[in-house]
């Protein structure tokens, strides 16, 4: 009876141990599972924050780029002309022709780049009147000053209203005769005069000042604008004219070369590789040096144990424990590559140790003892 409630014990146990190891397998499946699932969150999220740092520093590296390489393409400057009145005649009130002066500065800093070619032109808006009609053809001077005053460039241009009969205008009133009453639009032309054609500001007297002067006074107009262009050539015309590509390329080759240092540098950092040659010479140097200071203090102590007048006399093992902890330093200094020089001054420094061992067991008559 006992061996069959016995067995009968064994037999309601085993599945009990069974199902117990059961559970610490699939415990310790869960916990392999989870600590895996939390390593990869964090590998994926450092390599995200990595590629992100990376990407972030490639669009603000080629950002920087662009605002400090590319100049602006475009720039414009209403024209308002003046007169002079202090005329000497009392029967013309008008003593000169229009002018106008236009700064070529925008808080305080240049609008034209130097070494840049620029195209710069005056629209002028004049009315079809009569007296524009018969004035026919005028010049436009333009004058470039310096800051102190300096002539740096002139030029001058001419310009006239485009001609139209008077059967096509009266045909052309006729038809926009409502637009005309309600003023949506004018009798007007719009005349633009090109007034460089290639300028390049000067670096030793860069432009301030443009001065335009109209040479007729009787000319008419409603308002004029001055406008310069940016004529690019080469890596900035790429640039402004496929900006979409030029900022992938850029980005793209910033990236790979963020990503080049990045991993090397993380290679240096887990594989301890000291690419300077003067740290290896460093670590030699403090390892001959540390030696000498061992040998050195041997030294010390054998001279002050032979000295009558010292009372302390070394022990036996002392160059023993001093050749040991040369050891132990040259251990901790293994990283360092010996050269060939320093393998024999090794060797003669082993051997010296060696020396000085002998000599000082030959001299101590109690250690024989």
């Amino acid at each position: 009876m006992d061996r069959e409630s016995h067995s009968g014990s064994e037999e309601v146990g085993e599945p009990s141990a069974l199902a117990g190891l059961a559970l610490l397998r699939l415990q310790s499946a869960v916990v392999t599972a989870m600590s895996r699932i939390r390593q990869r969150v964090v590998q994926g999220f450092a390599v995200f924050s990595v590629v992100s740092l990376l990407l972030w520093l490639a669009t603000f590296l080629y950002g920087s780029f662009y605002y400090s390489y590319m100049p602006k393409a475009t720039f414009s400057a209403p024209v308002h002309y003046y007169y002079r009145t202090n005329c000497e005649s009392s029967t013309s009130f008008l003593c000169s022709y229009p002018v106008a002066n236009i700064s070529l500065m925008r808080n305080k800093k240049h609008v034209l780049t130097f070494g840049q070619a620029y195209r710069i032109s005056l629209q002028l808006e004049m009315p079809e009147s009569p007296a524009n009609q018969e004035l026919g053809m005028f010049m436009i001077r333009t004058t470039c000053f310096s800051r102190d005053g300096g002539h740096v460039a002139s030029s001058a241009r001419s310009s006239m209203l485009r001609y139209r009969s008077n059967l096509l205008r009266n045909l052309g009133t006729m038809l926009f005769l409502p637009a005309f009453l309600t003023g949506v639009t004018e009798q007007k032309q719009v005349l633009e005069v090109e007034l460089f054609s290639d300028y390049t500001d000067d670096p030793y007297a860069p432009s301030d000042t443009a001065v335009i002067e109209i040479l007729s006074s009787k000319v008419q107009i409603y308002s004029s604008e001055l406008y310069i262009h940016a004529h690019f050539t080469g890596l900035r015309y790429l640039l402004f004219y496929f900006p979409v590509i030029s900022a992938l390329v850029g980005v793209s080759s910033n990236f790979i070369f963020l990503s080049v240092l990045f991993v090397f540098s993380y290679m240096r950092l887990l594989l301890r590789i000291e690419w300077k040659p003067e740290q290896v010479r460093g670590g030699q140097d403090n390892t001959q040096l540390t030696a000498h200071s061992i040998l050195s203090l041997a030294a010390v102590h054998e001279a002050a144990g032979s000295s009558p007048d010292n009372p302390h006399k070394p022990e036996p093992g002392e160059a023993q424990r001093g050749f040991a902890l040369w050891r132990q330093h040259r251990a901790a200094e293994q990283k360092y590559t010996w050269s060939g020089r320093n393998k024999r001054n090794r060797g003669s420094l082993i051997t010296l140790i060696k020396a000085r061992e002998g000599g000082s067991a030959e001299g101590d008559p109690d250690s024989e003892a």
